[in-house]
């Protein structure tokens, strides 16, 4: 079972990479053209700046989603990091719970709100802001279930805190 879902996640992982490089080369086409079209032909253009913004709204949730692994994530460990293994994972346990009920509280009104933009449009390039922020309703169940997994494999015994990559050292 572990291998399975281990699989599948991997697959998710990959083709969220996929995505994001896709995106981040759509942005810097956009970017390249403005400044062409800025400064070459003295003909500023709207939809390339609006573009690379909703590329770099897509980028940033959907790769934090989908494309992050746990180990990739900044945190403050400072009380964490001076547990022992039970006491970290408390704290996580304590944390991810905390991720789920809040992501999950706002839910409802995340969608609600989504669904009211239905009424406007981005400026230059006509697309609904419902489809636009339908990103973050994506994003927010992709954290409920992250945290959801991070609960039941601390629960099962992983320390939350022991990753080798990140061995205690003086950073000398």
């Amino acid at each position: 079972m572990n291998s399975t879902i281990a699989t599948v996640v991997d697959w998710i992982r990959r083709r969220a990479e996929n995505i994001v490089a896709a995106m981040l080369g759509v942005m810097f086409v956009a970017f390249i053209i403005q400044i062409v079209f800025r400064y070459f032909f003295n003909f500023p253009i709207g939809w390339s700046s609006e573009l690379s913004v909703v590329c770099w709204l897509y980028i940033v949730l959907l790769g934090s989603a989908f494309w992050l692994k746990e180990s990739d994530e900044i945190r403050f460990d400072l009380v964490s990091g001076s547990l022992g293994p039970t006491g970290r994972r408390a704290v996580g346990i304590l944390v991810a719970a905390a991720a789920v009920v809040l992501f999950a509280m706002a839910m409802p009104a995340t969608v609600k709100y989504v669904a009211f933009m239905k009424v406007e449009k981005s400026s230059y390039l006509n697309i609904r802001m419902d489809v636009l922020y339908s990103v973050y309703v994506v994003f927010a169940v992709a954290i409920i279930v992250r945290y959801l997994w991070a609960i039941w494999t601390i629960a099962r015994g992983a320390d939350p805190g022991a990753n080798a990559e990140l061995a205690k050292s003086s950073g000398l």
